[in-house]
């Protein structure tokens, strides 16, 4: 089956990509890692356990995200520890204690959340042409108010089209890229060793009793969830990247309404 790529201009208000690794605060990562993404893309097509299409076809889709946040801002909230359950007589109980109301509740945990404030983002997808379609069409026609991260932190989606690279050459000495964007470290041959390092998670799936979980329902506290992370290097704004000594890279170079995006060796997830 062949491949085809498409990008999606966004446009996204505010945004909290946790950082799993952070504990006594929420960091957020600069960018949507790719399991954001593939999770905001399943919403829109109404397959987030990949029944139509397959959970490997979905994490076999390449993402590489471009972009960035106008600004940063703390956010303090009274997070809820644990679960939320629903009991027989219609209220919301947590830790086995009332959820609201008066006198003892359940406990609340106080937390600094890093947040981020006006985003723009291209974010590319290359996969095969059936699913490539569907997400297309969902997203020319969503059913639904899309987010990317939490549930509140809605997207604006201001361009579709598909797109094919200008040229693809190797680039020897340095490349300097116009936005952020993520490179999967491995796959990089620099020379500069000062940059930010984040592992992110680029697919996940979920197991009850040894099975794929293939609905929502499914998923209880026994449940396996796996995740696999990678090491990224995150690029920041105007980044030259230094080869070293006799190093290339392969490079794809796009152009949208006049700006140049370079996509570099690893930079698809």
């Amino acid at each position: 089956m062949s491949e085809r790529t498409i990008v999606l201009e966004l446009f996204q208000p505010y945004a909290q990509y946790r950082n799993p690794f952070t504990f006594y605060y929420a960091q957020t990562y600069p960018l949507p890692p790719k399991t954001t993404i593939i999770g905001m893309l399943q919403n829109a097509c109404n397959d987030w356990y990949g029944n139509n299409y397959g959970m490997e076809k979905w994490w076999n889709l390449k993402v590489s995200v471009h972009g960035g946040f106008e600004s940063i801002f703390w956010n303090y909230q009274n997070l809820i520890k644990g679960d939320v359950e629903l009991k027989s007589d219609g209220k919301l109980w947590n830790q086995e204690l009332p959820l609201y109301g008066k006198g003892i509740k359940s406990q609340r945990t106080p937390v600094y959340q890093e947040e981020l404030f006006n985003g723009h983002l291209y974010i590319f997808i290359k996969g095969e042409d059936d699913l490539i379609e569907k997400i297309k069409e969902s997203l020319e026609h969503p059913l639904k108010i899309l987010s990317l991260g939490r549930s509140e932190d809605v997207v604006f989606i201001k361009d579709i089209k598909e797109i094919k690279p200008l040229q693809k050459i190797k680039v020897e000495g340095d490349i300097k890229l116009k936005y952020p964007t993520y490179i999967l470290a491995e796959k990089l041959p620099i020379s500069n060793i000062k940059y930010p390092v984040y592992s992110i998670p680029l697919s996940v799936h979920f197991k009850r009793q040894g099975q794929f979980v293939k609905h929502k329902s499914e998923i209880t506290k026994e449940s396996e969830r796996i995740v696999d992370f990678k090491e990224v290097i995150y690029s920041g704004y105007d980044y030259n990247i230094i080869l070293r000594e006799h190093g290339s890279i392969e490079s794809e170079f796009y152009e949208l309404d006049g700006k140049r995006v370079i996509i570099v060796e690893g930079g698809w997830l």
